[in-house]
């Protein structure tokens, strides 16, 4: 899945016109619209049940035939809901909860409400009230597992959580123009969502500002119900 989000990044990069590279106009419109690209590509496309259905022969291939490798339960595991410490390992749902976590601490660290030293102890504080684990001591899974504190990338964090509502709803606007996506999926064709991409977010670059370029998407601007939609019907009615 790390590699699948990672393309993500990729495909958005190699998508941007060619023609404009050298201007501001031909980069990324912003980090919530890259992070959406790479969180399209891993969580509604890589973790939807039609795509892990069509990878499981090679996932089985490589790791060899087993009991826990048969189809239904392939896709729960690879949809399993389970807080844990490290956020790139974190599942859809508890995902949000450690961007909340370190938006809070940044907040208070820049106006002065806290200090560095005071971050491992209302660290370990916000993970026991967001996810209910503890990590006293434990620093290795801790405040300094993410690169960005110590790359001075203040501010980025939030970027994962807006490029996930965007990706939900982007997905809906693919599923809206390819009705039968569950079917092409399941079949490996996935360049018709390449396609759609590259024509709706890919080749305009810094054309349009975000909220204009999410209209002219998907009809309207950034609207969590998507995101909500997409998690309800994934996680609970199943």
């Amino acid at each position: 899945m790390g590699v699948i989000h990672e393309t993500g990044h990729a495909r958005y990069e190699q998508g941007l016109p060619q023609q404009w590279r050298s201007q501001p106009v031909g980069l990324a419109r912003s980090t919530a619209i890259h992070e959406s690209q790479s969180l399209f590509m891993e969580m509604q496309l890589g973790r939807s049940r039609e795509f892990l259905q069509r990878i499981l022969p090679q996932v089985s291939d490589k790791l060899g035939a087993q009991p826990a490798l048969n189809a239904e339960n392939f896709v729960r595991l690879t949809q399993r809901v389970k807080p844990g410490f490290i956020r790139v390992d974190a599942d859809e749902l508890s995902y949000p909860a450690h961007v909340i976590l370190r938006f809070e601490i940044e907040r208070a660290l820049i106006e002065g409400d806290i200090e560095v030293e005071d971050i491992p102890a209302l660290w370990d504080e916000k993970m026991m009230q967001a996810l209910g684990l503890d990590t006293r001591g434990n620093y290795r899974d801790g405040c300094m597992q993410d690169i960005h504190w110590t790359d001075g990338a203040f501010g980025y964090f939030p970027t994962y959580t807006l490029g996930a509502m965007y990706a939900a709803q982007l997905f809906q606007a693919v599923k809206k123009a390819l009705p039968d996506l569950g079917e092409r999926l399941q079949h490996g064709e996935l360049q018709p969502v390449f396609d759609w991409l590259q024509q709706n977010i890919w080749q305009h670059g810094s054309r349009f500002p975000t909220e204009q370029l999410l209209i002219n998407a998907t009809g309207e601007a950034l609207n969590p119900r998507f995101f909500r939609q997409h998690l309800e019907q994934r996680y609970l009615n199943r």
